[in-house]
């Protein structure tokens, strides 16, 4: 049969019989298929466009998922069991239409029945819209437990905001990052429920009053200036193989009254639809630009908005399964992802104090044993603190309610250390240095009743530092929790040719138990295995390779090394480290064009922020290094580089497969734990890398061998800082180092403008905050020992090979279980 490209249904007739909704045969999906783009898309199938066929199958799938959904809910109403609220202001899922086929295993009889009525199910697959719910790994991590919350049977319920425009898509113009609204939602979304009878009141801004009632009893009221409505809206999230489908509730903002008769019977039709305007604006676009004023005020709005109404839910499930407040506790476990949640602290004791009337000891004990927190940095300035002139404004009883918690707390500390008023006002809540400001991440830690950091060294450098006072304080509440990722998304799913030559030899258990890929070691030698794997990569190679040619118009080798950086832009992530090793070997080759040097493409993909300068700056000297690089012909076939547009789950699905380094290089104590470089292991890339994050546990799991170590540790950075770090020196005394700043300097990447590049150059040369010269001898050296390996294609598969089956550790299941044990104290429940 001829390969379809096409997205148009061939049917023979065009009357649709009646199908089941929830059969799994190839002919009841294709019934079910034809039934949905009938009956709920209202087209018949000669005239159905590509997203119509898309979003009739999608409809398809949903069905069996939300009857799996329905039964959970009526397994957790019938149980009396304790449910995970995890509550993140991001959630990047990723497309769900060959995820949930995955777990529902309809893979094969899916493009089975879309063959047979003569439809490309890789192009329906490919016409999804991903949700741009956030802004990188704190998302991804959040939507990788949620899959292992279901996967697992682990009653859980993941709280968050409905953003009707996403992160922004990104798109290059001249080699500069230019953001265009990223309209996720335009042709809707079949994966979402709406439940308009699920609304909570939101309120702002106003004042507080002080009463008596008639019993003696103090209360606080507080009367808000502004009231707007939190609508839910529900995706199921269906886990690997198993019964059990919870759900991600999202949370759009609303006017409580959308349309002002009186206003608009006057003639004053703006002030008609003005309340409906404002209170929309909150759930609008991800993260605001919070610079301005405005920009802050949007996104605390946000971080209110969903943690409030996500309490309220928890309190309206709770009073209909006639709990009693005072046991709040026993039945949630609510997980705050990094500090945008942790308003949830003051707003729990605000419901139970205020409105369920609880004794405030009594309020504190239950909010403590409720909540637990996840803190993913050691940056400072990502440790997010709220002016207390802004909070006031506009959270006036949770301001209070703040005050009256570090009060209590500041007695707690001063019984502890009696004397030490330095410690007392470095761990208050309240920040009196400069204009003053609350400490979210001490709120949330003073708030919940364990800490945990998301890599071993992490947590390590988390209780020596930023969090040095409160571990000395409660030495109990910290642990360590390392990330994982889910192998049904970022292997199964997206690596299908590598997931069928494992579970050829090994089984499919693997899919739930990442630790069964230790079966492989024994064929890490095995000559034909080693062949099959080399064959499984350059297929993906070339996948991308295509896919590259597609998107920039560059010619790639899939032959060539690929040697992958993707991630967020930061200067701590070192992009510009990886460009001055590109340089340093064009450099080269333009001195000597007989040097050995294997031929390597180097791919970059990530998104800077909006306001970042310097990070759009490095994105532009990647595309001007590529510019003269790729259009050398002295270079032709030696170096290639690739800036991959618009960074995200979709596109990450394609990149993994495909690398053969993967380049974890940020300054070591600086990334919290990263994912991107477990998914890249996961799929048998090798690392290069410094000693940060979870870099050193996957150097341990992999084997050192099988690990490309270089760089500065945390403490030798932090020493070299202590005894002031001088890199222009290092500068002066490394002539290769200073050729290629020389050359970036000399306006050779900018058609002879000196002053583009001079920001980044005098940064490195009189800062460097992050260590890049301190660090780039060692790591030129060591993407030698890369070169010298890459021309070893047998000793590069064997240790490829044992990187895939050494990444156990790295499950999000496992990480899950380590936070059920540790932190939920929950079980999994069976649902048939």
């Amino acid at each position: 049969m001829k390969k379809k490209t096409h997205c148009r249904v061939q049917t023979d007739s065009d009357s649709v019989p009646a199908s089941p909704r929830c059969g799994h045969s190839v002919a009841e999906i294709k019934l079910s298929f034809l039934d949905n783009l009938l009956c709920a898309m209202g087209r018949m199938p000669r005239a159905a466009t590509c997203n119509d066929s898309y979003t009739a199958l999608a409809l398809t799938v949903r069905d069996r998922v939300l009857k799996q959904g329905v039964k959970t809910m009526e397994v957790y109403a019938e149980q009396d069991v304790r449910i995970v609220a995890y509550l993140s202001a991001e959630f990047l899922p990723g497309p769900h239409l060959a995820n949930n086929l995955l777990n529902l295993g309809l893979t094969k009889n899916t493009l089975q029945a879309m063959e047979e009525l003569e439809l490309n199910l890789s192009v329906l697959l490919e016409q999804e819209e991903e949700p741009g719910l956030g802004n990188g790994g704190l998302g991804r991590l959040a939507s990788c437990y949620l899959d292992s919350l279901s996967t697992l049977g682990i009653p859980a319920v993941g709280y968050g905001i409905r953003y009707e425009f996403g992160i922004f898509d990104q798109t290059i113009q001249d080699g500069w990052q230019v953001e265009i609204t990223d309209k996720w939602l335009r042709y809707g979304n079949p994966w979402e429920i709406v439940r308009p009878e699920i609304a909570y009141n939101v309120k702002f801004g106003g004042s507080t009053q002080r009463v008596t009632d008639s019993q003696g009893r103090d209360s606080v009221h507080w009367h808000p200036q502004s009231v707007v409505k939190g609508v839910a809206y529900d995706t199921p999230i269906l886990g690997y193989r198993v019964g059990t489908c919870n759900y991600l509730r999202l949370w759009k903002a609303e006017a409580v009254e959308s349309f002002d008769f009186a206003a608009f019977n006057y003639g004053d039709y703006y002030r008609a639809v003005e309340s409906k305007m404002h209170s929309e604006n909150i759930t609008k676009v991800l993260y605001p630009n919070d610079e301005a004023i405005q920009g802050k005020t949007l996104r605390l709005q946000q971080q209110f908005f969903f943690v409030t109404c996500s309490l309220q839910d928890m309190m309206r499930v709770h009073t209909l399964m006639k709990r009693p407040m005072r046991t709040f506790h026993e039945k949630w476990a609510i997980q705050l992802n990094d500090t945008h949640p942790s308003l949830a602290v003051a707003e729990l004791m605000r419901l139970l104090v205020d409105v369920h009337r609880m004794a405030w000891d009594h309020a504190w004990e239950v909010t403590r044993r409720t909540f637990a927190y996840t803190n993913h940095t050691l940056l400072p300035e990502a440790l997010e603190r709220w002016p207390i002139a802004l909070l006031g404004e506009l959270l006036p009883r949770h301001l209070e309610i703040i005050y009256e918690i570090n009060r209590h707390f500041l007695d707690e500390v001063r019984l502890a250390f009696p004397g030490d008023e330095a410690r007392v006002a470095r761990m208050s809540l309240v920040d009196e240095s400069g204009e003053r400001s609350i400490r979210m991440a001490h709120l949330a830690t003073v708030g919940s009743h364990c800490v945990n950091g998301v890599a071993r060294l992490h947590s390590e450098l988390l209780r020596e530092t930023v969090m040095h006072d409160f571990y000395q304080m409660w030495p109990g509440k910290f642990i360590n929790i390392t990330n994982g990722v889910t192998p049904r998304r970022f292997l199964a799913a997206s690596n299908p040719s590598l997931a069928e030559l494992i579970s050829s030899r090994i089984g499919d258990g693997w899919h739930c138990d990442l630790y069964q890929l230790r079966k492989l070691e024994p064929l890490a030698d095995d000559a034909e295995f080693q062949q099959a794997w080399r064959k499984v990569k350059i297929a993906a190679k070339r996948d991308l390779a295509g896919l590259i040619e597609q998107r920039t118009n560059i010619v790639v080798n899939p032959d060539s090394l690929f040697d992958i950086l993707v991630k967020r832009l930061h200067e701590y992530k070192r992009q510009h480290l990886c460009v001055l090793h590109i340089l340093t070997l064009y450099l080269r080759l333009k001195r000597d064009p007989q040097a050995k040097v294997p031929a390597r493409t180097f791919i970059f993909g990530g998104k800077a922020a909006p306001g970042y300068t310097m990070a759009k700056l490095i994105i532009k000297l990647i595309h001007s290094v590529a510019e003269i690089v790729n259009h050398d012909p002295e270079i032709a076939g030696r170096l290639k580089v690739v800036f991959f547009p618009d960074f995200n789950v979709k596109n990450a699905q394609h990149i993994y497969p495909a690398a053969d380094l993967s380049e974890q290089i940020s300054t070591a104590g600086k990334e919290a734990s990263g994912t991107g470089n477990m998914k890249f292991a996961m799929n048998g890339a090798l690392t290069i890398g410094t000693l940060d994050g979870a870099n050193v546990e996957i150097r341990e799991e992999v084997g050192e061998e099988n690990f490309f170590l270089f760089g500065l540790t945390a403490p030798e950075v932090a020493e070299r800082k202590a005894h002031g770090y001088q890199p222009y020196g290092l500068y002066q005394n490394n002539v290769a180092l200073k050729e290629v700043l020389d050359f970036i300097s000399s306006g050779a990447l900018a058609g002879g403008d000196r002053s583009l590049f001079r920001p980044l150059v005098d940064n490195l040369l009189y800062k460097d905050p992050y260590l890049l010269l301190a660090d780039y001898q060692d790591y030129v050296e060591c993407q030698e020992r890369v070169s010298k390996l890459w021309d070893k294609p047998q000793e590069w598969t064997r240790a490829s090979i044992l990187n895939v089956a050494r990444t156990g550790k790295f499950s999000s299941d496992r990480s899950i279980s380590d936070y059920c044990e540790h932190v939920w104290h929950v079980k999994p429940l069976i649902v048939d």
